[in-house]
C-alpha cells in the first residue's frame, strides 16, 4: 500500500475573505467571478479600502484546499508548496499541520520574501471574485517536489493555477512525469477560465499525453475543447483524460468513468459563498476513489460536500461536518 493516498502540488496562499455588495465590487474595479493576478501594491490598495475587522483568514490555494479536504476525511495526504520565512508563512505551515497534511515545508529551509495572499470578495449572489498576489509561491519549482512521496502515492493532484509561471509549470509537468513512471495515477484541475483562455498551450503541456482524471467546470470544459456545449466537449475531453468530472453548479455534474457518461443531479439549496466549492469537490472525489468508493459514489460524495460548503462562508468545512458527510458514503 502506498504511504499517501493523494500527493498535491500547487500554490500556497493565505486567503482573506470579505462579504461585499455588488456596487463595492464595481468601485474597487474587480472583475466579477474571476481570479485576477495582482502585484503587491494593488493588494495593499484593495485592503486599504476594505474593513479588515470583517476578514476571515485561513491557509488556502486551490490545491491546498483540495488536499486539506482529503485529510479531513481521513486520507494520508502530502502537499508540495512554497511559502516565505515570514509570519504569514508560519501561519500557513501551522495550519497545514493542524489539518493533518504532511508537506515539504517542514523538510526544507524557507526563503526570505512574502508569502502569497488572496483577497476573496463574496457578493450577495454567492459569487467569489479573487485577487491574488502570488508572492513567493510564484517561484515554486521542481525544488519543492518530493519525488519519493510522489512515487509512494495512489494519486497526484495538480493545480491548473500553476500554468502561468514557467518554473511552476515545470514543477507540474515533473510531478506528472514522475507519477507516470511510477504507475501513480494522475489528476489535474483546469482551475479557472482565465487559466484556460490565456495559457491553453501551457495547460496542454501540463496534461501531456493525457491524465487519469480531469476536474473542470462547464465553462472551462468548453474553452479547453473549443466546443459550443457540453455534449460536444465530451469526445474531446476523452482524448486528454481517461475519466473526468464536469461541475455545472446548480445543474449538478457530468461524469465520465472511462466507459459511461453519467449525470449527477444537484440538491437545491440557497448558496451564500461559492469559494472553494470546486476544491472540496475534487478533494472529496479523490478521497472516495482512494477509499473503495465507486466512481459514481465518489461523485455523489463530492457533490454532497460541495453543496454543504456553498451554504457556509469560507473555503472549508469544519472537519466534523465533512466527516459526517463522508460517513454516509461507505465502501461496500
Amino acid at each position: 500500500m502506498p504511504q499517501y493516498h493523494v500527493y498535491g502540488v500547487g500554490n500556497a496562499l493565505v486567503d482573506m475573505e470579505f462579504e461585499i455588495a455588488d456596487d463595492t465590487l464595481t468601485q474597487l474595479g474587480v472583475d466579477k467571478g474571476l481570479m485576477t493576478l495582482i502585484e503587491e501594491d494593488r493588494h495593499d490598495e484593495l485592503l486599504s479600502k476594505l474593513d479588515l475587522s470583517k476578514a476571515r483568514q485561513c491557509s488556502g490555494g486551490s490545491a491546498a484546499n483540495t488536499i486539506i479536504a482529503t485529510a479531513q476525511l481521513g486520507a494520508n495526504s502530502f502537499y508540495s508548496c512554497k511559502v516565505a520565512n515570514d509570519d504569514t508563512g508560519d501561519f500557513y505551515m501551522k495550519d497545514l499541520t493542524t489539518a493533518g497534511v504532511t508537506s515539504n515545508l517542514s523538510m526544507s529551509t524557507r526563503e526570505d520574501g512574502v508569502t502569497g495572499k488572496c483577497i476573496v470578495l463574496i457578493t450577495p449572489d454567492a459569487e467569489r471574485s479573487m485577487n491574488t498576489h502570488l508572492g513567493i509561491t510564484q517561484r515554486i519549482s521542481t525544488r519543492e517536489l518530493n519525488e519519493a512521496a510522489i512515487r509512494d502515492s495512489e494519486y497526484v493532484y495538480i493545480e491548473g493555477y500553476l500554468v502561468p509561471e514557467a518554473e511552476a509549470r515545470a514543477a507540474a509537468i515533473k510531478t506528472r512525469e514522475v507519477a507516470e513512471a511510477a504507475g501513480v495515477k494522475t489528476a489535474i484541475t483546469l482551475s479557472d477560465v482565465n487559466m484556460v483562455q490565456f495559457f491553453k498551450a501551457g495547460m496542454e503541456a501540463m496534461i501531456g499525453n493525457g491524465v487519469d482524471l480531469l476536474f473542470c467546470n462547464e465553462e472551462e470544459a468548453l474553452l479547453m475543447t473549443n466546443a459550443a456545449d457540453v455534449s460536444a466537449a465530451l469526445p474531446a475531453l476523452q482524448k486528454i483524460a481517461k475519466q473526468f468530472a464536469i461541475t455545472r453548479g446548480a445543474r449538478g455534474a457530468v461524469l465520465f468513468d472511462g466507459s459511461r457518461m453519467l449525470e449527477i443531479p444537484a440538491q437545491t439549496v440557497r448558496p451564500v459563498d461559492s469559494n472553494g466549492a470546486g476544491d472540496i469537490y475534487a478533494g472529496s472525489f479523490l478521497y472516495g476513489l482512494t477509499h473503495g468508493l465507486s466512481f459514481v459514489d465518489s461523485g455523489k460524495l463530492a457533490g454532497a460536500a460541495a453543496t454543504e460548503l456553498v451554504q457556509h462562508f469560507g473555503a472549508r468545512l469544519p472537519s466534523d461536518t465533512l466527516q459526517a458527510i463522508g460517513a454516509k458514503f461507505k465502501a461496500g
